[in-house]
């Protein structure tokens, strides 16, 4: 693949997304899709506009025909349709949601659909191996159904999660979204590499405007949006999945995931639903750590990013040596999480430290 096949196609999906944001601004005030503030919020400021995952999607999809129409190879057409039905569905769902408010099971079903149409165009666990006789191991369809649906949910959501500062989450998915296209590149995959990268571009092309203070969110719009894609790009990256080339893209997606599941335990543990709302997400710890929405946005991207680095340098370890590492990075991120503040309880009642306050 030729540098200008990849340069155009990046090029594209930045200035899209940055020039598309600020009508997608007005059209969210125009029909009333804004943010709500409320007690559980980071965000205090009325009448802030959602659905900015609009302009970002619009640049992700503007690059990618441009990318079909200027490289020889051009993305698998079966694989880049799945993916831009399957990121059509979530958007609805996203616009639906910013400006009716959607309940968590009507959210559900939207995810649910766009994860079915994801795996009928080839995304999904096909098969792993056995780490002691590196052996295939034929799962059952639908065991593999179950397992790749239970993976893009669970992706999609842990975006959406994390999206609680200015700038949080657009900022974090383009990190990822970076390193699944690097990912890509090591293993010669031309279709991950150009759609990853064109997710990367437009979400730095909305970032301006997202950043501290924003002046518009992605909403739901723009978290779902950018969680399914991502997950789906994670599954693409590495068809063959054994035991530890399926932990890469879940290093590169560590961060929210952690968020998740922590959020799950938590709440379990204190007998609550799944779904309830509270304050003890990373980002609020780090917010109520570090004093200022922004020191606590580059202290996500930077954990983010080391991260990102270990799956990228992880693709190349083999055998018990990967292991090994497996176990230290472990070890590590439980101290680093220590460190930051982020494993212990935070009172959910205790404003930040400074007065200024956002959501991306």
């Amino acid at each position: 693949m030729e540098p200008l096949d990849i340069a155009i196609p990046v090029a594209s999906a930045f200035a899209v997304a940055a020039l598309a944001t600020p009508f997608v601004g007005r059209f969210a005030l125009a029909i009333g899709a804004i943010d709500r503030p409320s007690d559980r919020g980071v965000n205090q400021r009325p009448n802030m506009p959602l659905c900015g995952g609009l302009a970002v999607a619009a640049g992700f999809a503007v690059s990618l025909v441009a990318a079909t129409a200027l490289s020889a190879e051009g993305p698998d057409p079966v694989r880049m349709r799945g993916l831009l039905l399957g990121g059509l569905v979530v958007l609805i769902t996203g616009v639906c949601d910013d400006r009716f408010g959607l309940n968590a099971w009507q959210k559900l079903i939207g995810q649910l659909i766009a994860a079915g149409i994801a795996i009928a165009h080839g995304f999904q666990f096909p098969y792993f191996t056995n780490p002691f006789t590196q052996g295939l191991v034929d799962l059952p369809e639908w065991v593999t159904w179950a397992i790749t649906v239970l993976w893009i949910v669970g992706i999609t959501n842990a975006l959406n999660l994390l999206d609680g500062l200015d700038g949080l989450a657009a900022g974090v998915g383009a990190i990822i979204a970076a390193t699944l296209a690097a990912i890509s590149f090591q293993s010669d995959q031309p279709f991950v590499l150009l759609a990853g990268v064109a997710l990367a571009a437009a979400l730095l092309g909305f970032l301006p405007h997202n950043f501290a203070p924003a002046r518009i969110f992605l909403g739901d719009t723009g978290a779902l949006f950018v969680g399914f894609t991502l997950s789906v790009l994670a599954l693409a990256c590495y068809r063959r999945v054994s035991m530890i080339t399926m932990i890469v893209p879940m290093l590169a997606l560590a961060v929210p995931i952690l968020d998740t599941a922590m959020s799950i335990l938590r709440r379990i543990v204190q007998h609550k639903p799944i779904f309830t709302a509270d304050r003890q997400h990373m980002h609020h710890r780090l917010l109520a750590s570090e004093g200022s929405p922004r020191a606590a946005v580059v202290q996500f991207y930077m954990l983010t990013a080391a991260f990102c680095m270990i799956a990228v340098s992880f693709t190349r370890l083999q055998g018990i040596t990967a292991w090994i590492f497996l176990v230290t990075v472990l070890g590590l991120t439980v101290r680093l999480l220590w460190n930051l503040g982020v494993i212990g309880r935070v009172d959910e009642t205790a404003p930040p430290r400074s007065a200024e306050k956002g959501a991306s």
